[in-house]
């Protein structure tokens, strides 16, 4: 096959715009290699900061659960005000760092102190917090918010075991709003944090409950009844004792 100088010449151009090339896009690897250095030191350094402050506020929120189910209130909320605190501390140490933020583990520590936080307010009987209140987003709110019902379930059914029913409707009628409201919000568990698989137990807890506490009423209106006769029994026999 003939090559003409046309074609000779633009192999040439080809080879030396290739050659070109090489020379202006290879970067500095090793100025590069100091700036990846430098930002994932940095970045690295910033989740090791709020990682033990997550894992310590997780612990402070379950402490005021058990607080509260003693109804030691002003301990519960100081427990919850410094697990606020530490939320508050983990979002500023990660602003530059959203990447970190929405990995989890804060996202884990909101939906606890959100629990902690519901829990303690409706036994109190205190209004509801709001993610805005607490500083969280929404779907770790959401999925505290239903999780509160475990707690709330436990509640109802220490005061039962005490025989003290004082409240326990209330609370089952918060746990029935919870509800209510969970199951209008059917989003893509990307966007909510799986709140889907939180509120269908929700579902179970607020049926459950509901079952004991009714058979709880049931027999204590049972026995109040039986106490009442066996009165009027004792009542009788003085009388015809007489």
């Amino acid at each position: 096959m003939l090559r003409t100088k046309g074609d000779e010449s633009a192999r040439r151009d080809q080879r030396g715009r290739r050659k070109r090339k090489g020379l202006c896009d290879v970067p500095d690897l090793v100025t590069m290699g100091r700036a990846a250095q430098q930002h994932l030191a940095t970045k690295h350094a910033a989740r090791e900061r709020a990682l033990p402050k997550s894992r310590s506020a997780i612990r402070l929120c379950a402490n005021a659960i058990r607080a509260a189910h003693r109804g030691e209130f002003d301990q519960a909320n100081r427990l919850l005000l410094e697990a606020g605190g530490l939320l508050r501390d983990m979002a500023s140490d990660l602003r530059e760092h959203l990447d970190i933020f929405h990995a989890g583990f804060v996202s884990d520590a909101q939906k606890e102190y959100s629990e902690a936080a519901v829990t303690c307010a409706l036994i109190q009987r205190q209004p509801l917090p709001t993610p805005e209140t607490l500083s969280v987003e929404w779907a770790p709110y959401l999925n505290g918010l239903g999780e509160a019902t475990g707690e709330l379930r436990r509640y109802v059914l220490d005061r039962m075991r005490q025989g003290n029913l004082e409240g326990c409707e209330e609370i089952l009628a918060d746990m029935d709003e919870i509800y209510s409201l969970l199951i209008t919000l059917d989003y893509p568990d990307a966007i909510t944090g799986n709140l889907r698989r939180t509120t269908d137990s929700v579902r179970g807890i607020l049926e459950k409950t509901r079952g004991d506490l009714t058979v709880g009423v049931s027999q204590t209106r049972l026995s109040d009844v039986m106490h009442r006769v066996e009165e009027r029994l004792r009542a009788l026999d003085r009388l015809t004792e007489r």
